[in-house]
């Protein structure tokens, strides 16, 4: 990130504006809304800041900003059309270690004003940088829509009874819950309505209802899509933002990680071709061990969780050992690869089957039902296909499947290094072997792929 988003305590602070405009105006404003103390040094004011000066509620210095100006202060805001001005009073106060913002000249800030949503003591601050202030007030207009006006008075109420709450558990983790509970029940509808005698009494009665008990551990088994992270279901991203500890694999993308609760403990047990950082049996026991001690964990997998992910060898451990579990499926590799690269994995005209296969080597061959494979009329996908692509194409070959059957290679489908290597069975190894794509991929071979050209709509 560009600028690390911070909050400033400004109460009874001395913070000096430099300009008396309309931009000068407006940045007064937010620091009077902070309860600063304003110093405003101008020729001359505008009619708001002139009548703020002579009501006292900020200080007028009337002449043009001069070398020490900014020594006294705790913050300074520069709103000038004076480029000498702006490039004086931004390096003084940087060498004075004084936080500086210098109006649509980020390159002289220190800090910047972000476009904010208030609904105090809740405050969202939103920011470009400067790079892009119409995406931004865009951004805050959506915002606004989309929060309670109310959100403020639940926060108060929530204030209010911190510390009962606190007191009534004697664990983190049940204090987490309730309050995860609290806002998303009845006691948020009530306080969002304006009944905030009701909305309290809502609180008092759920807290007493909660048993001080340590809290029920659970492991949800999730799917984290191909990679690209809108692709992420709702109720996947639900649980991410709840989970106390999520263990996650190597096709899982930063995008998805960002999206989880920013306090939540991660835990990486990815493996790869020969290189399995974490055994399975140590990640099933890891499971287990988290969720008896009381844990929400979140066992985040690339793609769906049941397809080539060993999904089902994990909850059957779960099961064993009666802890509750849930699973969320996930788009998996093989739908999110194709659409992303204009590949129907069914065509009326094409396939009207679909084959999964996993084509990892053991003992330096793959395994497969090749006359199975080999039939006309249907897709096969191949997921950890990449080291033994020569032998599938050769086996395929001498099964009759014609040697230029299409096939597309896809290197890590649905993220911004998505690309596709497209030949046919003769040719793709030879090809891959030149262009060298970097795991993970997923092979698709059938007719469908002579479509990708027509139906690429990424490109």
């Amino acid at each position: 990130m560009d600028f690390l988003p911070l909050f400033h305590k400004l109460d009874d602070k001395k913070c000096l504006v430099i300009g008396g405009g309309a931009v000068a105006t407006r940045k007064v404003r937010l620091l009077m809304d902070a309860r600063a103390s304003v110093t405003v040094i101008s020729p001359s004011l505008s009619d708001e800041l002139m009548q703020r000066a002579k009501d006292g509620k900020l200080q007028h210095i009337k002449r043009l900003f001069k070398a020490n100006d900014t020594q006294t202060f705790s913050l300074v805001v520069c709103a000038t059309d004076n480029p000498d001005i702006n490039e004086n009073v931004s390096a003084e106060a940087h060498a004075n270690n004084i936080p500086v913002n210098v109006v649509d000249q980020p390159a002289l800030c220190s800090f910047i004003f972000p476009a904010i949503v208030d609904r105090a003591p809740i405050t969202i601050g939103i920011s470009s940088g400067g790079v892009a202030p119409v995406l931004v007030r865009l951004t805050r207009a959506k915002l606004e829509t989309l929060l309670p006006h109310k959100l403020g008075d639940l926060a108060k109420l929530a204030a209010k009874f911190r510390q009962s709450v606190k007191d009534h558990f004697s664990n983190a983790e049940q204090r987490r819950i309730f309050w995860e509970n609290t806002f998303n029940g009845a006691t948020a509808d009530l306080s969002y309505q304006g009944k905030h005698t009701a909305a309290e009494e809502e609180l008092q009665r759920s807290l007493k209802q909660c048993q001080d008990q340590p809290a029920e551990g659970k492991v949800y088994l999730v799917g984290a899509g191909p990679g690209d992270p809108e692709l992420l279901t709702l109720k996947a991203l639900r649980i991410l933002q709840q989970a106390d500890i999520i263990i996650y694999d190597r096709l899982v993308s930063e995008g998805v990680l960002n999206l989880a609760r920013r306090d939540a403990e991660r835990m990486y047990v990815g493996k790869k071709r020969s290189d399995h950082s974490v055994p399975q049996e140590d990640i099933n026991s890891l499971l287990i061990r988290l969720a008896n001690a009381g844990k929400r964990v979140v066992r985040l997998k690339g793609g769906d969780p049941f397809m080539f992910g060993r999904g089902g060898e994990e909850i059957e451990t779960l099961v064993d050992e009666n802890i509750a579990f849930e699973v969320v499926p996930g788009i998996t590799a093989a739908s999110g690869c194709a659409s992303y690269s204009g590949i129907p994995l069914t065509h009326r005209d094409h396939a009207q089957s679909c084959l999964f296969v996993t084509g990892h080597l053991k003992d330096n061959t793959v395994n497969l039902d090749w006359d199975q494979l080999a039939k006309p009329n249907q897709t096969i996908v191949i997921y950890m296909g990449l080291i033994g692509l020569p032998q599938i194409c050769e086996k395929l070959i001498k099964r009759n499947l014609p040697s230029n059957t299409p096939v597309a290679l896809i290197q890590k489908g649905t993220t911004a290094d998505h690309r596709v290597i497209i030949s046919d069975l003769a040719g793709i190894a030879d090809k891959v072997d030149e262009l060298k794509p970097k795991p993970p991929t997923l092979i698709i071979i059938g007719s469908v792929v002579s479509l990708h050209n027509k139906l690429n709509w990424i490109h």
